[in-house]
């Protein structure tokens, strides 16, 4: 029921703009008419079934790509550890080989842009706004601060019909200010004005802490970006301690996830918000996406490192090495590291093919949920730390120790919640 539930909240919460005039019927109709084009071909159906044949498994669904590193802000945490002076930019034509080769040989049609700052991204005298003008048949979802997405911009996102941006926020003003910077929450509000007048759809990426998990508790924010402002999807990342200053003492604790989880439910089942949870939606994802699972995804950074997912932080391969040898992302994901960890997916309960127990899907992640199994049986020191940062926290005895004290605690709150889940299917 859990995927009825958040297709229908989709629905609901586009429907929802529309009704409200935030959601162009044009530009609704351009988005449609952009994907059936694309994904529905009859050969894109082909090159999956090949892909089946060859590998015994489907291939990824989607892939997230971060084409720069360069920031106009410097959040606190930032995963990715962004900021104005870095140089680290993937060069456009890779940036078209990528997208060239998932959908020449997966028949992949969604593509989910990260950073840095998307819209900061410069090469060869191109901006993203080009990638989206040519790639019309992929649709593209953007995490973007929000603050350089003017009136212009806005028009050409309608006009493509191919975009929706996810604009980060905190909570409101006072939690977005004291982590992105005093005045950011008032150029956010501006870009949703701007991206309303146009039609065009927009959605919301928080972060979750343990420090403001309260918001996440109750109807107030989620009533504020879906009936006020309009959103129509909302992305929750529990704050994982990855990249600049990890902490693993501010990830929400496990008492705060499981109220989270709970409500977020509820938005879902009783409001009709389509909300996602990175985390406490695996019952809807079927557990872990990462590894290029089928149906699942990888991540490539701005400089080129192929990784299991954006918070796994590892990597074997560079875009760089495996173009340079007439390779594609399949030779990547084929990957001792890649297939040790879709191989747990199919041990913890992921199967297309036949039955397999179930085990709890409210602790999906590979790495935050499983802790000291991604160390010794997925990662296994093979895989090259994408940065100081991942180099430093996958040796350090304290770290690993709060990880799997948390995921210790973690399992006995929602092991029960699980068991009762799918024998009731409810959690109260």
């Amino acid at each position: 029921m859990e995927r009825f539930y958040i297709l229908r909240a989709m629905l609901y919460s586009a429907f929802r703009a529309i009704e409200k005039g935030y959601f162009s019927p044009k530009v609704a109709s351009r988005i449609a008419k952009n994907l059936v084009e694309g994904a529905l071909l009859k050969s894109e159906k082909e090159k999956m079934e090949k892909y089946e044949e060859k590998y015994g498994e489907y291939p990824p669904a989607f892939i997230t790509l971060s084409p720069t590193k360069v920031c106009n802000l410097r959040c606190k945490g930032c995963y990715a550890a962004s900021e104005a002076t870095s140089k680290d930019t993937l060069p456009y034509n890779l940036v078209e080989k990528i997208l060239d080769d998932i959908r020449e040989n997966w028949g992949v049609h969604f593509t989910v842009i990260s950073g840095g700052e998307p819209f900061m991204y410069r090469s060869e005298g191109k901006t993203l706004l080009d990638i989206f003008d040519k790639y019309r048949d992929i649709f593209f979802l953007v995490y973007t601060n929000g603050t350089l997405i003017d009136r212009a911009i806005a028009k050409l996102l309608a006009e493509f019909g191919n975009v929706t941006p996810a604009i980060s926020v905190e909570g409101f003003e006072k939690e977005t200010d004291e982590r992105r910077g005093k005045g950011v929450f008032k150029k956010i509000l501006r870009a949703f004005d701007y991206l309303k007048e146009e039609g065009v759809p927009l959605g919301v990426s928080l972060t979750a802490t343990r420090e403001n998990a309260h918001l996440f508790m109750d109807d107030e924010l989620y009533d504020y970006y879906f009936e006020e402002i309009g959103v129509t999807h909302m992305w929750i990342f529990q704050y994982m301690p990855i990249g600049r200053g990890y902490n693993p003492d501010l990830m929400v604790t496990p008492e705060q996830r499981v109220k989270m989880l709970k409500q977020w439910r509820k938005c879902m089942v009783e409001k009709k918000y389509f909300v996602a949870d990175f985390w406490n939606s695996g019952v809807v994802a079927s557990g872990c996406i990462a590894y290029g699972r089928d149906g699942g995804y990888l991540y490539i950074d701005w400089n080129g490192k192929i990784m299991p997912c954006v918070f796994v932080p590892f990597y074997v391969d560079t875009v760089y090495d495996i173009y340079s040898k007439g390779k594609t992302l399949t030779d990547a994901i084929q990957r001792p590291f890649f297939k040790r960890g879709r191989e747990w997916q199919r041990k913890y309960g992921y199967c297309r093919y036949h039955k397999v127990k179930i085990n709890n899907w409210f602790m999906p992640c590979s790495i935050r949920d499983h802790y000291e199994n991604f160390v010794k049986n997925i990662h296994k020191g093979e895989a090259k730390p994408e940065d100081e940062n991942a180099a430093q926290f996958i040796k350090d005895d304290e770290y690993f120790g709060k990880m799997v004290k948390y995921d210790d605690e973690l399992e006995k709150l929602t092991d029960p919640l699980w068991e009762k889940f799918l024998k009731e299917g409810k959690l109260d």
